[in-house]
């Protein structure tokens, strides 16, 4: 049999792809005016027109990351993830959160769990500087078997400290900001591998100091803080938010380019036990799975090298050049599509 993919693993990226497109062909109607929307396409957080400022409106949820804590009875981290996913994305224009609201469909009020997820978004509130004004608790026994988790998070930036990626260029240097781990994306192909190898969740496996649960479970890393006091303090022409897609996340920038990873960040040891007891080729990897860099920076070289200095999970990764699509050097695998 052939090594594990996403698709075989249930996730085909590209049918998702059309299946957003499909729902976003449906949406037409413009508003015109203050709050209208800025039309712009490859955005990680959507643009609200608000005067001499823009708002962002990003949403996402936690996914199949709640089975591994479902499985473990350990939910007190998972609302760090579901801030995470969202404030990460909403950084990306360079924009600062300010607010957010939960939702959580559950299939029975369990008090007990309910209260560990708040822990966890309390947490990941701190973390970003933001407060959790609202949110929903949706009781679906017929809908829903167990929890599911996700939120909305507004920002704010000025329009002239926008950041798009428009502005990269040739010449530009690519930061790698080290991950926390395997974030929350790709567990559908961590638990189907780890299925398929007769592990428990609970189980130790050779190269892991932890468990493989406990491994799989640490929070996604927050990166609100480093960015913002980054873009304050340098110039940088793109950020880039390494989630589903994994490298593919950088076509997001200007056209035109190639994104050339030539030196990437060291993977931690679960991408490589995910990786050898999957035999799942190094191009699916690195276009499932963040691979240790979980957000990345586009910058010229001399600020790009003082972020380097100045930061201890910042690494130099990569190149801008002419071309098209994002290379990963190793390898002489490219990708051109989203």
């Amino acid at each position: 049999m052939s090594g594990w993919t996403y698709d075989r693993s249930g996730v085909n990226i590209d049918q998702k792809s059309s299946a957003i497109k499909a729902l976003v062909d449906e949406i037409g109607y413009r508003r015109t005016g203050i709050g209208q929307a800025v039309r712009m396409s490859g955005l990680f957080a959507s643009l609200i027109d608000f005067g001499d400022r823009y708002i962002t409106l990003a949403t996402d949820g936690v996914g199949s990351k709640l089975l591994i804590a479902e499985a473990l009875d350990k939910w007190d981290t998972v609302g760090i993830d579901c801030i995470a996913m969202n404030v990460n994305d909403t950084i990306c224009v360079n924009a600062e959160p300010v607010s957010f609201v939960d939702y959580i469909a559950i299939d029975h009020p369990d008090e007990k769990v309910t209260k560990e997820v708040g822990k966890g978004l309390m947490k990941g509130a701190e973390m970003s500087d933001m407060e959790i004004v609202g949110g929903e608790i949706a009781v679906l026994p017929e809908i829903v078997n167990g929890l599911d988790l996700s939120g909305t998070c507004m920002g704010y930036v000025a329009k002239d400290r926008i950041i798009t990626g428009d502005a990269c260029r040739e010449g530009d240097l690519i930061i790698g900001l080290k991950s926390s781990g395997i974030h929350s994306n790709g567990l559908t192909l961590a638990r189907k591998i780890v299925e398929a190898n007769e592990i428990g969740l609970k189980d130790h496996v050779s190269g892991l100091s932890k468990t493989i649960g406990e491994e799989l479970l640490t929070p996604t890393e927050i990166y609100v803080k480093q960015v913002l006091s980054i873009t304050s303090t340098h110039t940088v022409h793109g950020l880039v938010d390494i989630t589903g897609g994994g490298l593919r996340n950088i076509l997001r920038m200007r056209k035109g380019l190639r994104y050339v990873i030539s030196d990437p960040i060291e993977p931690a040891p679960v991408f490589n036990v995910l990786q050898e007891l999957g035999q799942v080729e190094r191009r699916e990897m690195y276009q499932t799975l963040n691979m240790s860099m979980g957000f990345t920076i586009i910058a010229p070289p001399e600020d790009a090298e003082a972020i380097v200095s100045e930061n201890r999970n910042a690494y130099l990764v990569g190149r801008v050049e002419k071309g098209d699509g994002v290379l990963l050097e190793q390898g002489n695998i490219l990708y051109d599509h989203y």
